[in-house]
C-alpha cells in the first residue's frame, strides 16, 4: 500500500509530528509505503514561532505547491489530509477528490473549523463558516482526537468516524528520579502562540514563586512573564523535550474556557503524565478526560483553586509521587503509540 500524507506542517509542527509523522516507523514496519508532503515548511515553522510574518510571495508559492501536488493523488492507494488541503480557500479541491471517487481520510486534533465559523471577519464567517463541514462530509473517513471534534464530525454528516487521541510513544518517556532535597519545579511545554494561557495566570504564579523553594520552567517560549529569577526559559527541540519534562515535580496545562478550547488534545497532560508527574489543570474539554481528580492530577476553574492545589502538591512529595505512578498507568493504557498504532493502521486499510 502507498499512502500519501498530505500534513500540514513538517516534522517540528506539533500536530502533524503527533498525528502523522510518529507513526510511520511503524506503518512501514507493515510494508506501507508513506510519502509525505506538508503544505508549510520549516522556514514558515521559524517564522511562526519567532513572531516574524513570512512573505506573502512565500504563501502563494505553499499553495501552488500542494495544487500541482494533487496532480499525483492517483499513484496512492489512499490519501490522508491534515485538517484542510488549502487554508483559508473554499473546499472546492475536497469536493473535486469527492467527485473523483477519491476516499480521502482527514485527520484533527484542533476544533480549526472555528477559525472560519467563529471568525471577527464577516467577510470569512459568510464565505468558509461551513468549510470544514463540507471537508469532513465529502471525506471517505474523519479522524478527531476528541468527542468535542467527533461531535462535530457526526453533524457535518461524515461517512465514517474514527476517534484517535493524540499520544505519546512511552518506550521515550521515562518516570523522573529527582533529588529529595532539590527545588520543586512546576513546569509548562508548549509553543508561543499557547503561552497565553500561562499569561492569563501570572498572578498564580506570583503567589506561588513566594516559596523560594519553587522554581517555575516554561520551555518553548520566551516571553518573560516578569516573575524574577525562579523562571526558566528554556529552549524547545524534539530531541530535549522529554528530558526537560522529566525535570518538573509538576505539570500544569491552564486553558481559557471558549469553543476554541474545546478542540485541544490535552497532549501536554499525556507528556508529563508519561513522565510520572502530577497535573493540575483547567476543568475544561479533554483535560476532564485525561485527569482523573485526585488520582492522578487536580482539575481547577479558579484562581484560588490553582492556588491551593499547586500548594497541596508542593508540601507533598509523597502525593506528587502517588499520582504521578497513577498518571504513567493511564497514559500507558489509553495513550500511547503502541496502543493506537493498530487503530491508524486499520483507519488505513479500510475505506
Amino acid at each position: 500500500m502507498k499512502v500519501l500524507y498530505l500534513t500540514k506542517y513538517s516534522r517540528n509542527g506539533a500536530s502533524s509530528r503527533l498525528r502523522s509523522y510518529q507513526y510511520f516507523p511503524f506503518l512501514e514496519a507493515k510494508g506501507i509505503s508513506i510519502v509525505v508532503r506538508p503544505f508549510f515548511d520549516e522556514d514558515y515553522l521559524l517564522h511562526l514561532y519567532s513572531g516574524k510574518r513570512i512573505a506573502k510571495r512565500k504563501l502563494i508559492l505553499f499553495y501552488l505547491r500542494r495544487f500541482f501536488v494533487l496532480f499525483s493523488i492517483y499513484k496512492y492507494d489512499k490519501i490522508v489530509i491534515e485538517k484542510e488541503l488549502f487554508p483559508y480557500f473554499f473546499s472546492w479541491f475536497e469536493k473535486i477528490l469527492w467527485l473523483l471517487q477519491v476516499h480521502y481520510i482527514v485527520d484533527y486534533d484542533d476544533a480549526i473549523f472555528h477559525n472560519y465559523d467563529l471568525s471577527n471577519s464577516k467577510l470569512i464567517f459568510f464565505l468558509l463558516k461551513n468549510k470544514i463541514d463540507n471537508v469532513m462530509k465529502y471525506s471517505g473517513c474523519v479522524v478527531a482526537g476528541n468527542d468535542y471534534l467527533v461531535e462535530r464530525a457526526k453533524n457535518s454528516s461524515a461517512n465514517k468516524i474514527v476517534m484517535i487521541p493524540t499520544v505519546i510513544d512511552v518506550t521515550a518517556y521515562k518516570e523522573q528520579n529527582k533529588r529529595a532535597n532539590s527545588k520543586v519545579i512546576i513546569g509548562w511545554i508548549g509553543s508561543p502562540s499557547t503561552f497565553k494561557y500561562v499569561k492569563k495566570y501570572s498572578f498564580v504564579f506570583y503567589k506561588i514563586l513566594q516559596n523560594k523553594n519553587v522554581e517555575l520552567h516554561i520551555v518553548g517560549a520566551t516571553e518573560d512573564l516578569g516573575l524574577g529569577v525562579n523562571v526558566k526559559y528554556l529552549k524547545w527541540t524534539e530531541e530535549s523535550e522529554v528530558a526537560l519534562i522529566s525535570n518538573f515535580d509538576i505539570g500544569i496545562m491552564p486553558l481559557e474556557n471558549t469553543p476554541w478550547e474545546l478542540g485541544k488534545c490535552a497532549y501536554k497532560l499525556i507528556q508529563y503524565m508519561g513522565c510520572g508527574i502530577p497535573v493540575v489543570a483547567s476543568a475544561v474539554g479533554m483535560n476532564k478526560v485525561v485527569v482523573d481528580e485526585g488520582i492522578n492530577g487536580f482539575l481547577v476553574r479558579a484562581e484560588e483553586e490553582w492556588v491551593g492545589k499547586l500548594n497541596q502538591l508542593i508540601g507533598d512529595s509523597s502525593l506528587r509521587k502517588q499520582l504521578g505512578k497513577m498518571g504513567r498507568k493511564k497514559v500507558e493504557l489509553q495513550f500511547s503509540l503502541q496502543g493506537n498504532c493498530t487503530k491508524v493502521l486499520s483507519v488505513l486499510s479500510n475505506d
